[in-house]
């Protein structure tokens, strides 16, 4: 079963830049498509980018020309870097992976904290 471990985030300025990673175990992670999600404080957790296993990608309209999601599969890993920051980008990320034939093998990373305050 897939596991996501990731890593980054914090606290920065509104106009800053922030990575993310997330790192697979226990799989191939080429057949894997990925995705990165947001959760605001008291608000539900909606899509924020994805990738495909072949490397297409989608965004958010709200993320659109600020953040860049990415993948090296050989390092079984998926970025998402967020430029020109926003206090509305406040939120838990969440990293997401699912098979993408077997769409039952699926897992969520842990979660890390962006806050965008100054």
């Amino acid at each position: 079963q897939v596991q996501l471990v990731q890593s980054g985030g914090g606290l920065v300025q509104p106009g800053g830049s922030l990575g993310l990673s997330c790192v697979a175990s226990r799989v191939t992670f080429s057949l894997y498509d990925g995705a990165w999600y947001r959760q605001p404080p008291g608000k539900q957790r909606t899509l924020v980018a994805r990738v495909t296993s072949d490397g297409r990608t989608e965004y958010a309209d709200s993320v659109k020309g600020r953040f860049t999601i990415s993948r090296d599969n050989g390092n079984n890993t998926m970025y998402l870097q967020l430029n020109s920051l926003k206090p509305e980008d406040t939120a838990i990320y969440y990293c997401f992976a699912e098979h993408k034939q077997f769409t039952q093998l699926r897992a969520w990373g842990q979660g890390t904290q962006v806050t965008v305050s100054s």
